[in-house]
């Protein structure tokens, strides 16, 4: 029973967890209640959306397995917000919920150096102040070097129904407590959170003709690098999710019925989600809204029962009926199982270093909701980077810590262990600033020469992307260096194409920045191009686009590095300080940063902040050379 990593918790942290410090050589134990439920998708059957597509897809860099079951169990697969920037579009997938768990379970199952066992840990074994091993409810004790927990909603889970209460940490199995008790022994900060999920109607008692219809993209794009595109293309098999509204009828339901509503009773205590509220918030914030959208999500590729996607709530199961029946088309449906509210115990982020591992017990690591994140892809990217630390403080080496600019997991983690939460914490494409450097579809570019470091890459499909990076470049020097002067025949040239003229010469890349230029007409502009992949086209054509605009936020990244170096004298008076608010000077008081780095890092001190107190240390600086110099 001795082992290099125990992991506790099979979700999707736990999952990317195990498996990463397996393949990377540690000899690996999963502790998880139920083999049959590793990997299980709790809430939504859905991978990705906005920021979240971008989780998944650096995680595939990375070496981790999301987006390649995501591809095997996809049954619809769309890019949001295609008509906005390439920045903030997102790939999101319907997933077959069965299919993904069984895909999940079968990976752990069959991967060397990785063992399952199904007990529940009730606590963590401390020695001199480090992780050493778990005890379980069946009394085993396994000992480790590293410890990772994630074990999700299940710290003091408390399921709400209405008026009904009762221990859980997910639908019909039990919650954690001794696991949860232990934690707070050790010191650690902890909070209160809350989430929920929707009921579960049966497909065949809706009616879908009266509802509109939502296909997945005519051509769907694979979430892994690692998936064969063309083969992907031509054997997905999609089916269509459908919209619904909310009415009159159904919001009157739930307002009168407010007094039962755990939410506004002081039942339920923990904070919830604020950016995917339950129905009955919904409701009362946004009382003068006609309706509201809900999306009826296929569970499976057979659908036989589908997700109320918008319709989150803890109302009593009498009051889910009526207001589900209330929707058109759902006069006649029969719920399957009835949404619940559900309350768990997480820990203060800022407990963590930026590896995940926490501050005050040595090799113990945290991932996912015990963070105060929510998402199956925020838990995962956590579950990667905590087993990855963990493994790579096993073999003596520093860990990685992905920057700002670098990842999207890179500005998760950093929001996380710097700022804390005080509610589910969910990722957006506004919270990263460098979002033009981090698109989706250049992950693999920005992150595969670490997983492949690690060994979680191979040596054929880092290759693959080295290729890939090499043909962008090169696509972007044929662009700088094709150049055209406004002659008769190129003004005739670019009309043909429904192109305005040019009046002074200008290179192939100032053209292709024009928003009307596509890729077809970059490869009118520069034929030579026709030799590269259409995926890699596609990333010259919007390299080429924003050319000038990545050029401007690469410059201020190197400038943000060279004076987050900046020393603060000892002595310096943040009081004197204008421009800076009341409770950011009396953090700065308190902590006494000796950098700029170090005051960046210091929970609700912003790039704003830092540009003023940089502006104010040179000052500072030029009135003692003076007096010097004097």
């Amino acid at each position: 029973m001795k082992y290099d990593v125990i992991v506790v918790g099979g979700g999707h942290a736990g999952v990317e967890a195990s498996l990463s410090c397996a393949r990377m050589g540690a000899k690996t134990l999963l502790v998880s209640m139920l083999a049959e439920n590793v990997g299980a998708t709790s809430c939504n059957p859905a991978i990705g959306g906005l920021a979240k597509g971008h989780l998944v897809r650096e995680i595939d860099a990375l070496g981790g397995e999301m987006g390649l079951i995501t591809d095997e169990a996809g049954i619809q697969f769309r890019i949001l917000n295609q008509t906005k920037g390439p920045a903030v579009r997102g790939s999101r997938a319907q997933i077959d919920m069965d299919r993904y768990r069984v895909i999940a379970r079968n990976k752990i199952l069959t991967t060397p150096n990785l063992e399952l066992v199904q007990e529940m840990v009730e606590s963590l074994i401390v020695e001199d102040g480090k992780a050493v091993g778990v005890k379980t409810n069946l009394l085993n004790e396994y000992r480790a070097e590293k410890v990772i927990i994630t074990s999700g909603t299940f710290l003091r889970g408390v399921i709400h129904v209405g008026e009904i209460k009762q221990e859980g940490g997910r639908f019909g199995e039990q919650s954690s407590v001794g696991l949860s008790e232990s934690l707070r022994a050790c010191g650690l900060e902890m909070g209160r959170l809350k989430t929920g999920t929707c009921a579960r109607v049966d497909a065949s008692s809706i009616d879908f003709s009266v509802m509109e219809k939502q296909d997945g993209d005519e051509i769907p794009s694979p979430f892994s690098f690692r998936t064969n595109r063309d083969e992907f293309r031509k054997t997905k098999k999609q089916i269509p999710c459908f919209i619904a509204y909310t009415n009159e009828t159904t919001h009157n339901i739930i307002e009168s019925n407010f007094y039962r509503a755990p939410l506004f009773t002081g039942q339920i205590e923990g904070t919830g989600p604020r950016y995917c509220p339950s129905i009955e918030d919904k409701i009362n914030r946004f009382r003068d809204k006609d309706r509201h959208h809900l999306f009826i999500e296929p569970q499976t590729m057979e659908n036989t029962e589908c997700y109320i996607n918008g319709m989150s709530t803890s109302l009593p199961p009498d009051v889910q009926q009526q207001m589900i029946r209330s929707v058109k088309g759902m006069e006649n449906a029969r719920i399957v199982r009835y949404g619940y509210a559900i309350e768990y115990d997480f820990v203060d982020p800022r407990e963590l270093k930026h590896s995940l591992e926490t501050k005050k017990i040595k090799g113990l690591y945290l991932a996912g909701q015990i963070n105060g994140t929510t998402g199956y892809e925020e838990a995962a990217a956590q579950g990667l980077m905590a087993g990855i630390n963990a493994t790579l403080s096993l073999q003596g080496k520093e860990p990685l810590v992905l920057r700002r600019d670098e990842a999207y997991i890179g500005v998760l983690i950093d929001d996380l262990v710097t700022k804390g939460t005080k509610e589910p914490y969910r990722m957006f494409t506004s919270r990263a600033e460098y979002r033009l450097l981090l698109r989706e579809e250049s992950a693999d570019t920005r992150l595969s020469r670490y997983g492949h470091a690690f060994g979680l890459i191979d040596d054929e499909v880092y290759a693959k992307v080295k290729s890939k990076n090499e043909q962008i470049q090169e696509g972007l020097r044929l662009l700088n260096e094709t150049i055209f002067t406004p002659n008769k025949e190129f003004i005739e040239f670019l009309e043909s194409m429904g192109e305005e003229k040019i009046k002074d010469t200008i290179t192939a890349q100032q053209l292709v920045a024009r928003k009307s230029f596509d890729v077809e007409k970059m490869l009118k502009l520069v034929p030579e191009l026709a030799k590269y992949e259409p995926y890699t086209l596609e990333e010259i054509l919007v390299e080429g686009k924003y050319s000038r605009y990545v050029q401007k936020q690469s410059e201020e990244i190197q400038k943000m590095k060279k004076y987050l170096k900046v020393e603060i004298p000892p002595s310096f008076d943040f009081r004197k300080i204008s421009g800076l608010s009341k409770e950011i000077v009396e953090k700065l008081e308190t902590f006494n940063p000796p950098t700029l780095q170090a005051a960046m890092n210091i929970s609700g001190i912003t790039p704003a902040a830092i540009e003023i107190l940089h502006i104010f240390i040179k000052i500072e600086q030029k009135k003692i050379n003076f007096k010097a110099e004097k």
